[in-house]
């Protein structure tokens, strides 16, 4: 029987609830720190999107790696898939509200170089990035695994900069009342 949405995914410890320690192991990674950023994603035309993402992490040092985790239906998959690029903007603590314009995907504005209103600026891969960002790194995928109902897609930094003051304090999952994912 295929899994319904909300439904607790196992494995459950010998006589645990599954819903109950379904609860509690989702309380338990959300204890996890992680940023929250705008992934920033074209597919080399016109379309474009910005999506609020916090499965992002540095993954190796040597060439300069970063991962990024997706989900398959996400529009943003099919834009990273088709292209292989993607900008990681990292947002100031202090501009926690724009991460949820950008929860479902964006309405483009070329001419005006808005994504939902808000400006953005292209990377040297085409993939858009926040102009008021802190930072960003411009990624090409190198490699796409799939895990689970997500794809990690590593990419190389290809180009990477402060968009501002870098001791500028950057915006955490903890700073919102988001929270996905467990």
């Amino acid at each position: 029987m295929p899994v319904q949405s909300g439904d607790p995914i196992g494995p459950f410890p010998p006589g645990a609830d599954p819903v109950e320690y379904d609860k509690l192991r989702r309380r338990v990674l959300w204890k996890m720190p992680s940023g929250l950023y705008v992934l920033g994603s074209t597919d080399g035309s016109v379309r474009r999107n910005l999506m609020t993402l916090n499965w992002a992490t540095q993954l190796a040092f040597e060439p300069k790696l970063v991962g990024v985790s997706v989900e398959g239906a996400a529009f943003t998959h099919e834009l990273i898939t088709a292209k292989g690029v993607f900008a990681l903007s990292i947002v100031d603590r202090e501009d926690r509200a724009i991460v949820r314009k950008f929860v479902k995907p964006a309405e483009v504005y070329l001419a005006a170089r808005t994504l939902n209103g808000v400006s953005f600026r292209e990377g040297r891969t085409g993939a858009p990035i926040l102009e008021q960002a802190v930072a960003f790194v411009d990624c090409e995928v190198r490699q796409a695994v799939a895990v689970g109902h997500h794809t990690l897609f590593i990419g190389e930094v290809v180009d990477a900069g402060f968009l501002k003051d870098e001791a500028i304090e950057v915006l955490r999952m903890e700073d919102t009342r988001m929270n996905y994912g467990g």
